[in-house]
């Protein structure tokens, strides 16, 4: 399988996640605005132990997150990309995306949503891709549907309740 280490959209580059965007993380998980719809805030530790588990992630299915630079600046935007995650019980794949708050609301979730989506169907081969997201988080239940992922259900997803949505080819 062919790892995709590096690729653009029209505004952004991605690079696979590693060690060394460590501080970004850092910032971007103590951020309590953007933390407020992934799980809250976390330590120095848990952004150390989410690197290591996604690098361990690519390890063994060859594809994982990205970080996202804006191409003029290459300012730190935001990481996204595919993973497997477990949903009540089912292996399933799923897109995530996060963003720096001073950047939402400028269509870049679904910028990188395409590119990625793309990666997934074309590359990847995959069937379906699925996105959850809180009930309360209407922006990113718009990217969802701009991406043409179809609402399937509420489901609870660490301990809370969200709108789980899919995307098939």
């Amino acid at each position: 399988m062919q790892i995709i280490e590096k690729f653009s959209t029209s505004r952004l580059l991605a690079e696979r996640l590693q060690f060394q965007h460590l501080h970004e993380l850092c910032r971007m998980h103590q951020n309590q605005k953007v933390m407020t719809t992934l799980g809250g805030v976390r330590s120095d530790e848990e952004t150390r132990l989410f690197i290591f588990n996604n690098l361990h992630h690519w390890q063994s299915y060859g594809f994982g997150l990205w970080v996202f630079r804006d191409k003029n600046n290459h300012q730190f935007v935001g990481r996204a990309g595919i993973r497997n995650t477990s949903v009540e019980g089912i292996n399933e794949v799923e897109l995530a995306y996060a963003l720096m708050d001073k950047f939402w609301g400028q269509g870049l979730a679904t910028e990188m949503g395409e590119q990625i989506l793309k990666i997934g169907f074309e590359l990847l081969k995959l069937k379906n891709i699925v996105c959850f997201t809180l009930t309360t988080n209407q922006a990113s239940q718009r990217v969802m549907e701009k991406l043409g992922f179809k609402y399937e259900r509420e489901i609870i997803h660490a301990n809370l309740p969200h709108l789980f949505y899919r995307l098939t080819v």
